[in-house]
């Protein structure tokens, strides 16, 4: 098998990058099935990838397609001014809950090792500015929800999901900004019982995530 760089070994869980249990499958046993969307490397040698059995021996593009076809009319965005670590972990849950995209507002880079290579499978798009994904969303009639503890904020268990709509975050530790604020339809707030007064980014956009996927897919659940 061809040496693969360190992104795509990421992707082996099951390798010694993240320890000796294997998972996946092997080699294909028997004829070679006729299917377009088969990889014959992975059928030739096995495929150790953190997908779902559905898409084993899979090629990338042909799972992206499949997917493509199956996206949540929901899109998920975060603040990116300080680096915020967390990006890479609502990309990876943003696959999970099968969202449109992903929205990085203001720094293009971010940390990709929370997202576990969930990015490949995963449609991401940057914005330079709030006002550049404020258009975006006004262009694809998408109401902005954001997430955040603040003043006057609607409880997240109650609020009527809209179908379609855009998720939005800060960043660890200050939250929204004012500017994101203000391109909101909505604030929402997770209702929280302990001393803290704001719980992890990556652990909020999982919890809206998933609101939205019990209001919207809760009779398509397998």
């Amino acid at each position: 098998m061809q040496e693969r760089n360190r992104d795509d070994q990421a992707d082996l869980i099951g390798t010694d990058l993240v320890g000796p249990t294997q998972v996946g499958v092997g080699p294909w046993k028997g004829d070679r099935p006729d299917d377009p969307r088969l990889d014959p490397e992975l059928l030739e040698h096995g495929d150790r990838r953190n997908v779902v059995d559905k898409y084993r021996y899979w090629r990338l593009e042909a799972i992206v397609e499949d997917l493509d076809r199956q996206r949540h009319p929901f899109h998920v965005a975060i603040e990116n001014w300080q680096h915020d670590l967390n990006i890479g972990s609502v990309v990876r849950t943003a696959n999970a809950f099968l969202a449109k995209e992903v929205h990085i507002v203001g720094n293009r880079k971010w940390n990709r090792r929370g997202a576990m290579v969930t990015d490949r499978y995963q449609h991401v798009r940057h914005h330079p500015l709030l006002e550049d994904l404020a258009k975006y969303a006004a262009d694809h009639q998408l109401p902005v929800i954001g997430i955040d503890n603040l003043p006057g904020s609607v409880p997240l268990e109650t609020y009527e999901l809209p179908t379609a709509c855009v998720l939005l975050f800060g960043q660890e530790g200050p939250g929204l900004t004012a500017e994101a604020h203000a391109i909101c339809t909505a604030v929402l707030s997770i209702a929280q019982f302990g001393s803290t007064r704001s719980i992890n980014a990556s652990a909020a956009a999982a919890i809206a995530m998933h609101a939205w996927v019990r209001r919207h897919t809760y009779d398509q659940l397998p």
